[in-house]
């Protein structure tokens, strides 16, 4: 997809509200430098119509150039956003550009206008904006200005984290009954936080098929986990600390890892986490074996590294904590293989059965002492 003159209106939903917005734009994985002529923040109140339409700045000014490579984030925007009410971010693009920077798989559905429409970054109304994407273009966070108090968790690694549901064995493509439910497991953990007045937000920072050692095609896998550690959890606003649940792709994606270098790489996330005075979990990996887009079928050793992992995982000292996921969602009665109530019809990603389970298995009082600072 290519670029000209276009306004793309992407809905976001915020874990926690505020009287203050910020938006940061990304052309991190475009080949040449592309210009946000305008850009707005505003309610969504149904599709593509937006509400209480406000302008975004960056340094004053209503348009910013963003160099390959490189993120820009907006000057706060008063604006009151509530917890879990989506937003519309809308932005123009004037200048004919290549393959935007992209979140591929969002679970929501946002809107753009042809090419050549022009900007309608200020206009409430959906005529113009004639197609649908479940993709997030050019947005790479919308930060909230919360109360003191709060501090901010990162929900790190892949699909999994990100609420990928595959429709079918193949894994593609998405269910889109899952689209606008905001039923990723960081969002049912930021629900019982709420529900436990626990002054947390989760940040979502998932990339489906990113594995942790090894980078893929950018603009669908992403930095290996190991490289975007930094900019996508330690840099995120307010945070205290990070709950890893990454490598499955590792085992399953060629060139396939081994459990002594899985080990080493989360080994390496702990140090830095340590050294940046942030708190870290690690979650247990999911089961998988008989799901058709793991290595498992293609690697037969994946399933040893995983419980090899996994028993690691669970007995290591140096992370903060562990989530056992792996316990509460596998088969008993085949623990190489994930219940039929919490799969979804690719047999790696869960249902939202099996999201809602993933977050209920977070232990509060654990992610609560993040607010401390990190031992």
């Amino acid at each position: 997809m290519t670029v000209n003159n276009q306004t793309f209106r992407m809905v976001i939903t915020p874990h926690l509200g505020g009287t203050q917005v910020r938006v940061r734009l990304t052309n991190r994985f475009g080949l040449t430098p592309v210009t946000f002529d305008t850009v707005s923040v505003g309610e969504q109140v149904s599709g593509a119509t937006a509400a209480n339409i406000a302008p975004v700045l960056f340094d004053g000014k209503p348009s910013t150039t963003v160099a390959a490579g490189a993120d820009a984030l907006s000057d706060p925007v008063p604006f009151t956003a509530a917890s879990f009410r989506p937003l519309a971010v809308s932005i123009h693009v004037a200048d004919a550009v290549g393959p935007p920077t992209k979140h591929w798989n969002s679970n929501a559905t946002s809107y753009y206008s042809p090419a050549g429409s022009g900007d309608l970054t200020g206009q409430p109304d959906p005529a113009g904006f004639t197609s649908t994407t479940n993709a997030w273009f050019y947005v790479n966070a919308l930060d909230v200005l919360a109360p003191a108090e709060t501090r901010a968790i990162v929900a790190f690694g892949d699909s999994i984290t990100d609420g990928f549901v595959g429709a079918t064995a193949a894994a593609v493509p998405a269910d889109r009954a899952v689209a606008d439910t905001n039923g990723r497991y960081p969002d049912v953990l930021q629900r019982r936080l709420d529900d436990a007045r626990i002054p947390l937000s989760v940040v979502n920072a998932g990339i489906g098929s990113n594995r942790l050692l090894t980078s893929g095609e950018p603009l669908l896998l992403g930095p290996s986990g190991l490289s975007r550690f930094a900019r996508d959890a330690l840099d995120q606003a307010g945070v205290s600390g990070i709950l890893v649940q990454e490598g499955i792709n590792d085992l399953g994606l060629p060139p396939h890892a081994d459990a002594a270098s899985m080990i080493a790489g989360y080994e390496q996330l702990i140090t830095t986490a340590r050294r940046h005075g942030k708190k870290i979990w690690i979650g247990t990996l999911l089961p998988a074996s008989d799901a058709v887009v793991n290595g498992i079928q293609l690697a037969p050793r994946s399933e040893t590294d995983r419980q090899q992992i996994n028993t690691w995982i669970r007995s290591q000292t140096l992370a903060d904590g562990i989530v056992d996921f792996d316990a509460a969602l596998r088969d008993p009665a085949d623990p190489a293989v994930l219940q039929d109530v919490y799969a979804s019809p690719d047999r790696l990603h869960p249902n939202p059965a099996g999201y809602r389970a993933m977050a209920e298995t977070v232990q509060l009082s654990m992610l609560a002492d993040s607010r401390s600072p990190a031992c």
